[in-house]
């Protein structure tokens, strides 16, 4: 497998460069397949969906060929997923596919956990350690803490935006010791994503450290992520008959999106032959790709901060990958796209609650909300020509070539519940009255002492700590 760059397509390089850099230091663009791998029809329609892991190793396998044994892969999803996702039935139509099942209750897991034994069977023949830096919003620095803590040979930094995460979020990221630590950034998530990205194209840095990222910027943590929507897709795929009725019903798949990773790792598993039509790219009030798919223009923005936190995004990096893969125009044929702002969050769990029972945490209740309403008359309104004004909170004005299915009642929704409530258990609690249970692998992380090292919002003073604590 080729791997090129969003920024310069004349680049070509293999799996274990991509993954060990990061991104490319000389043009700062993000690694990308030359191209995507078609599964074979024999295994996309098999009569009933293939186990988890199985899926995970047959669309990994075309990304890391001549690069990874068989046997070697095998072995590093074994012990990646030691768990799976589930596809809980929220009504006839509705699907919810828990991805919070992991180590650290957050779909991050699911692609920290296979980046980390890929970049610790890379760096076996090395010398000195691979130093991870990684950004995070919420849930993506204590996935990548979790994954490659006491991982020989690897070493990690996490920097988080101070006073801008839940305190469980904040918790599983500053309770760290050994080879991960946390930085608590005086800033936002963007400032956070500034320095991790000012760092990989410092040159004089790269000379003295040997740096990788774990953000979605790293393709080994994008990959892994497209593995649940094969599976998601093709378990719901064979209930349709049992659930609702529908024939050919078109699987459409609402997910919360921030850095928009997750919505790229989607589109990578469609181009795969996952039977996915459409998509709906659903978030808060930093709201860039939503305004972008309205529009046609990009404007990166500083991000607000939202009870959705995970979410406050207002640069998301992977926009570079979705528009290297398509056109503007195909993704408004793929895409819808939808917006809350805080009430809207709130109501959203609220009325998730009411209607099926589920809790769901603030990102999956948009994701939710988005579908609901799209299915309750949104697309209907907007198909009659009534657009709305893409700055206010719902759908925006963008008609995809699947909403005729959504009006005529034949599709279907998976909707993306991407970490569990009760890592925002104040909010869910201020929406439905109530906090949610917590899983004991949360309850004991609250009664760590916390390790986190305050850090300015400053490149040179980043770097010196850095190089004073690193080398």
């Amino acid at each position: 497998m080729i791997y090129t760059d969003t920024r310069d397509k004349t680049v070509c390089t293999d799996f274990r460069t991509a993954v060990m850099s990061g991104m490319n230091q000389k043009t700062g663009g993000l690694y990308i397949p030359e191209s995507f791998p078609h599964l074979e029809q024999s295994f996309l329609q098999r009569t009933s969906a293939p186990p988890f892991r199985e899926i995970a190793f047959k669309m990994a396998q075309p990304y890391v060929a001549g690069e990874i044994p068989d046997d070697e892969l095998a072995g590093i999803i074994e012990d990646a997923y030691p768990f799976s996702p589930k596809i809980v039935p929220l009504d006839a139509v509705t699907y919810a596919l828990e991805l919070f099942h992991g180590h650290t209750c957050a779909f991050k897991d699911f692609g920290a956990r296979f980046m980390a034994r890929v970049m610790s069977y890379f760096n076996k023949l090395e010398n000195d350690a691979l130093h991870i830096l990684v950004a995070t919003s919420g849930d993506t620095g204590s996935a990548v803490g979790s994954a490659f803590h006491g991982v020989q040979g690897l070493d990690v930094t996490i920097l988080y935006p101070e006073g801008k995460v839940s305190e469980l979020q904040e918790k599983q990221l500053s309770t760290f010791t050994g080879n991960v630590r946390a930085l608590k950034v005086a800033g936002s998530f963007d400032d956070c994503q500034k320095l991790v990205k000012t760092a990989f194209t410092d040159s004089t840095l790269r000379k003295k450290l040997r740096l990788s990222s774990a953000n979605s910027i790293n393709i080994a943590r994008l990959l892994p992520q497209s593995f649940y929507y094969m599976f998601a897709s093709m378990c719901v795929r064979d209930r349709l008959k049992i659930d609702c009725k529908i024939e050919d019903a078109a699987i459409i798949v609402s997910v919360p999106s921030g850095n928009f990773g997750n919505l790229t790792s989607g589109l990578i598993a469609r181009e795969m032959g996952a039977p996915i039509t459409g998509f709906i790219a659903a978030t808060n009030s930093n709201r860039t790709v939503p305004d972008w798919i309205a529009t046609g223009v990009y404007n990166a923005r500083l991000s607000v901060e939202t009870y959705a936190n995970a979410m406050d995004v207002g640069a998301p990096s992977n926009y570079e990958r979705m528009s290297a893969m398509h056109s503007l125009d195909k993704i408004r044929r793929l895409f819808a796209s939808y917006w809350l702002d805080n009430d809207g969050i709130l109501d959203a769990i609220r009325t998730c609650h009411l209607r099926t029972g589920y809790i769901a945490d603030p990102h999956g209740a948009i994701a939710w909300k988005a579908w609901d309403d799209m299915r309750r008359g949104a697309m209907e309104t907007l198909l009659g020509g009534v657009q709305g004004d893409y700055t206010k909170p719902g759908l925006t004005p963008n008609v995809p070539d699947w909403a005729h299915c959504v009006t005529e009642k034949k599709s279907v929704g998976i909707v993306l519940e991407t970490a569990h409530p009760a890592k925002f258990n104040s909010t869910v609690a201020r929406a439905i009255g109530r906090e949610p249970p917590m899983p004991s692998r949360l309850a004991e992380v609250l009664l760590l002492p916390d390790r986190a090292v305050p850090m300015e919002n400053d490149y040179g003073t980043f770097k010196s700590w850095l190089l004073a604590n690193l080398l």
